[in-house]
């Protein structure tokens, strides 16, 4: 149990995972095999991952098996800072997070690498706390080593972060939901106005759509586009879909306070809400995508856990 979660996880994804990396030896021998691995912010995924990891790595597997985040792959922080300021008005690329925030281009070398076993492989790493708290990518000389010249080579990967997976939408897909959003704050303002029961978990549930610009969210849309060639790599997928995506902010929220405690600082309850909200439009947009699935048409690859309110699994399916 990590900060209150529950591990029920772990007993439902191992044997999924164990029979794709069979599978996958069966078809492509010694070829690293690659799992992604998505689920909003507080789900429950480091705890996951760390469970996945020390499973694959022991016997009777013996597995050498690699964690690897999307949040390792952040832009340095000057290039962040000049995207922001490349485009002021749009608060989505303000800070690390969405889609566009990313260095694409060291992710696929990264993976070119691993995929082809080659010697002395060196894994990105981010620096959340740098320059207090706008974070920077670390000093290579900070970056691990895997594949070192008499050590056995990677085997599984696990890839996870927020928007692993995330597939881009078609633009009039896009921009219908965005009008559905503006509708839906634009009746909640209306019932405000008749009712003082309105609460911030109300506002919360009604999403962050509708206050940003049609065109702010296709540029994050359109950087996505180039995330398909991380995807496409990914030999199954894991997805811990949170039955109401605002749960997220209780998990945040929680999180934070834990950290408080544990380490008298963090951030405070304000921070933490604007800090998701950044974030939450993602999974306005794309959640939808991920329970379809991301291989479709192909079946059998992607593993979906439904996760209620507490935390736990509610029920799960193989797509």
């Amino acid at each position: 149990m990590t900060d209150g979660i529950v591990d029920d996880k772990s007993p439902i994804c191992i044997p999924f995972l164990l029979s794709r990396i069979d599978e996958h030896k069966k078809r492509n021998g010694d070829v690293p095999f690659f799992l992604g691995l998505n689920g909003v912010q507080g789900v429950g995924k480091t705890t996951l991952v760390t469970a996945l990891q020390q499973t694959l790595s022991n016997p009777p597997h013996n597995l050498q098996t690699l964690c690897f985040s999307i949040d390792d792959l952040y832009l340095p922080r000057a290039e962040q800072q000049r995207l922001s300021e490349a485009d002021p008005e749009n608060s989505l690329l303000a800070q690390r997070g969405q889609p566009g925030t990313h260095d694409l281009s060291v992710g696929l070398q990264l993976f070119t690498a691993i995929r082809n076993r080659e010697p002395n492989i060196k894994i990105p790493s981010y620096d959340k706390s740098a320059f207090q708290g706008k974070g920077d990518r670390a000093d290579e000389s900070q970056w691990s080593v895997v594949n070192k010249i008499g050590d056995r080579r990677v085997e599984v990967v696990l890839f996870e972060g927020w928007c692993v997976g995330f597939r881009a939408l078609d633009d009039e897909n896009l921009a219908q939901k965005w009008r559905i959003a503006r509708r839906d704050v634009e009746s909640g303002f209306e019932d405000s106005r008749r009712s003082s029961a309105g609460t911030k978990e109300d506002a919360r549930k009604r999403g962050r759509l509708a206050t940003h610009r049609l065109q702010h969210l296709r540029c994050v849309n359109e950087s996505l586009q180039s995330y398909d060639h991380l995807t496409a790599q990914l030999d199954a997928f894991i997805h811990l879909d949170a039955e109401e995506s605002h749960y997220v902010y209780d998990w945040r929220l929680e999180q934070e306070a834990a950290m408080r405690a544990s380490k008298g600082s963090g951030m405070s309850s304000d921070e933490v809400v604007n800090f998701v909200n950044g974030y939450y439009p993602g999974y306005e947009l794309y959640t939808q995508g991920l329970r379809a699935g991301i291989f479709f048409p192909e079946q059998g690859k992607q593993l979906r856990l439904v996760i209620d309110e507490s935390r736990r699994v509610a029920r799960h399916e193989i797509i």
